[in-house]
């Protein structure tokens, strides 16, 4: 029997606030200057009690006392006045240079949806890391995006801990069916495992928002809206549906009040495999199973990795199109004049997975990849629990649209750039993922060759309506961009 994983808090990113040592060292200096003065009068030759040289040695100290407190309440007031500009705001670092969009001093997020980009931000701010940040957001798509992902859904992650050096992906296991036709939900255990080995926050704390989005009510935006239009809603009654059975339109509330109750008792379950028969429990009496035919079994290991002139690069593994992607990139590289690959001629375009991507200026770096295998995936869904399953075919049984990308310069260099891609869009992603990436080491650079650009710029580098991420770390920042440029809202600190 292996030993359990001890959790491993790999980089917890700690919020510099402004001005806050060199108060420390004011009141350090006014402190010394203080108990001085009180006790010099004591080392006056003939000082005695009851003399007048005793007598103005205290009035001196008092007046020094008042002259102190004086300062501290000008400076009290004039921090309270800064304070309040600045309601909202994080406590980072003030600086003189201004920085392009999406290149921020610390960490950022970007994701589909700008509530779950918030989201991912404010458990940075709350002294989380890049990992908690990704589960925080991953669990909010999961809520505000059931087109194309879910607690149902299978979830692929990479992480590249700066730390170590390692990288590590994140799978659901094994393709397995709960039901003819149904998949078996592994995103819920598989996220806590990831937090369980990588995590800073306690896990409740991930789940707060996404619950009270669930509970309260979300806004459908513009990605679910275009889905419902498109797709219809067969199945989907009436979490996204009006009572006459249309559906809900942009800009139009929803709840999943079932959801939510299901991600409270999860926030409670300490191990990854409770949180996986949380859900299953309740499935398998809405499917009438006597018991789960089989349970999550949600992995992490060492992420495939290929050494080229530029560093090192990482991937998932198989039953992902990691190994293809891997293999198609070093092919192309080892030709003389190596050119990103021409786009294919039969491409879908149907949006079929959610991305994200967070990093941090020390280059941890988190990508999450997750789908239904389809829009609404099976349409199955489950009363008691208010999650979509995802539809389970002979073909969903490759996960082709899911190989996350991170490239490191030389391991010998400590303070080499990181580059991560992550694209949705198309099944024959590893095509999509060996264009961007040759059209990146291949772009003339003006200070270093394969650094990364201060601010990102849009490239013919995806084929048709794919949706890339780009996430970096360089010259001690944090960079994210996104191909077509704003089709992904973006945060940082």
């Amino acid at each position: 029997m292996e030993a359990p994983i001890e959790p491993v808090f790999y980089h917890k990113l700690e919020i510099w606030e402004p001005g806050a040592e060199w108060e420390q060292e004011e009141e350090d200096e006014i402190s010394e200057l203080l108990v001085s003065n009180l006790k010099r009068p004591q080392d006056i030759p003939g000082n005695k009690a009851g003399g007048l040289p005793g007598v103005w040695a205290r009035i001196g100290a008092a007046l020094v006392l008042l002259a102190v407190s004086c300062f501290l309440a000008v400076r009290q007031l004039q921090s309270k006045g800064h304070s309040a500009e600045s309601v909202g705001s994080v406590a980072t670092p003030v600086s003189s240079h201004t920085h392009p969009p999406g290149v921020f001093h610390h960490s950022a997020i970007i994701s589909p949806a700008a509530t779950c980009s918030h989201m991912g931000r404010e458990l940075l701010v709350a002294g989380g890391n890049v990992v908690d940040a990704g589960i925080g957001a991953a669990l909010c798509l999961a809520v505000i995006h059931p087109h194309l992902t879910g607690l149902g859904a299978m979830v692929w992650g990479l992480f590249y801990n700066s730390s170590s050096g390692n990288s590590t992906a994140l799978t659901t296991g094994p393709t397995q069916a709960l039901a003819p036709g149904l998949g078996l939900p592994g995103a819920l255990p598989a996220l806590h495992l990831l937090h369980t080995r990588f995590g800073c926050l306690p896990w409740s704390r991930l789940l707060v928002g996404p619950t009270m989005l669930a509970q309260e009510g979300f806004v459908v935006d513009a990605p679910l809206a275009s889905a419902l239009a498109t797709q219809g809603t067969r199945g989907l009654c009436p979490l996204l549906c009006h009572a006459d059975g249309t559906p809900l339109g942009l800009g139009m509330r929803a709840t999943n009040p079932k959801l939510a109750t299901v991600l409270r008792r999860a926030a409670l379950a300490p191990t990854p495999d409770l949180t996986g028969k949380v859900l299953l429990s309740l499935l398998a009496k809405d499917l009438g199973l006597e018991e789960p035919l089989a349970w999550p079994r949600p992995s992490l290991e060492p992420a495939l990795q290929l050494s080229v002139p530029q560093g090192i690069l990482f991937t998932t593994p198989s039953p992902s199109a990691g190994p293809e992607l891997l293999a198609q990139l070093e092919a192309a590289l080892r030709t003389p004049t190596p050119s990103p690959a021409p786009c294919p001629q039969h491409l879908q375009t149907a949006l079929i997975s959610s991305i994200l991507a967070t990093v941090d200026n020390s280059g941890s770096t988190l990508l999450l990849t997750s789908s239904l295998n389809s829009a609404f995936g099976s349409r199955y869904l489950s009363p008691s629990t208010g999650v979509l399953l995802r539809n389970l075919t002979a073909e969903s049984a490759h996960s082709a649209w899911a190989c996350p990308l991170i490239l490191r310069g030389s391991l010998d260099d400590t303070e080499a750039d990181v580059l991560a891609l992550v694209a949705s869009g198309t099944p024959n992603m590893t095509t999509v993922m060996t264009r961007a990436l040759l059209s990146h080491l291949l772009e003339p650079q003006t200070q270093h060759q394969h650094q990364v650009q201060q601010e990102p710029t849009e490239n013919p580098s995806t084929c048709g309506s794919v949706t890339l991420l780009q996430a970096a770390a360089h010259a001690e920042h944090a960079h994210v961009s996104s191909i077509p440029r704003g089709c992904c809202p973006f945060q940082g600190l």
